[in-house]
């Protein structure tokens, strides 16, 4: 199972920062027996391996050889591969560059670098097959991506609605190899005009695709902003308090524990 993760952006809503916002100090975790900062997309890919993700595909900007060099070649069993998005062209253009590492019916893990959310079990609770999102209730669906459901059926995704009619978000999401192809078949179709994976989707549903919302998040929070950091630190002590818990949120033995060269 492969896990992606589009790191390409500029981070723009949260700069100057001296190095890649994916790269953002978030928490802590134990190491050694010492306590150690832990980057802000290390919980995302601690979630994908939970998850049964066995390969990390981190989709990178030209300039973003620091995350290459934090993580090296794995983290904890998991192996790395980067892949190049040459020019910041929204998330479906991140996604699609990792399509020819992956086969039709292997299944996908797609999460975003600098977020934070709770249960951390929560990408191993989506089914199977098909296409569907990990939902989190927020207070303010307007900034984010919601999802409008007939039961479990995805009906609609409202990017950045100001009318949002839900108060559930995608935070991240599991499809096959098979459905990532026919959503890049689609947006070459559309002459590439989806910038967000909402509007995409969308077409997807209306030409017959089904997806599937599971609404088992607790705790979402964006990092982008200094507001969302603020949030990220106030979310992190209060579902984590004690040493012994951060031990076991991530113990797969850090960046770079499969091959050499990750900095610290």
């Amino acid at each position: 199972m492969w896990g992606i993760v589009p790191a390409a952006g500029r981070g723009s809503r949260i700069q100057p920062l001296a190095f890649s916002k994916e790269l953002l100090p978030v928490g802590s975790r134990l190491r050694d027996g010492a306590e150690r900062p832990c980057a802000v997309s290390e919980y995302v890919v601690e979630r994908m391996i939970r998850a049964g993700a066995d390969k990390i595909c981190f989709v990178i900007a030209p300039g973003k050889s620091d995350i290459v060099e934090y993580y090296g070649s794995g983290y904890g069993p998991a192996p790395i591969a980067y892949v190049v998005q040459p020019r910041p062209e929204g998330l479906c253009d991140a996604l699609f560059r990792a399509l020819p590492l992956i086969a039709p019916d292997e299944p996908v893990l797609v999460g975003l670098p600098d977020t934070v959310w709770f249960p951390d079990d929560g990408l191993a609770r989506l089914p199977a097959e098909g296409l569907s999102f990990l939902l989190f209730p927020v207070e303010r669906p307007e900034l984010f991506d919601a999802v409008v459901l007939d039961g479990d059926a995805v009906r609609e995704i409202q990017v950045k609605r100001r009318d949002a009619a839900s108060p559930w978000v995608w935070g991240a999401f599991k499809l096959t190899g098979r459905i990532l192809a026919e959503l890049n078949a689609l947006w070459q179709e559309r002459q590439c005009r989806d910038e967000y994976i909402g509007t995409l989707v969308n077409a997807w549903l209306a030409a017959g695709g089904r997806a599937v919302g599971l609404r088992a998040g607790s705790a979402y929070v964006d990092t982008g902003t200094l507001h969302g950091y603020r949030a990220a630190m106030a979310l992190l002590g209060a579902e984590e308090p004690g040493e012994e818990t951060a031990g076991r949120r991530l113990s797969l033995g850090g960046p770079g524990a499969q091959g050499a060269g990750a900095a610290r």
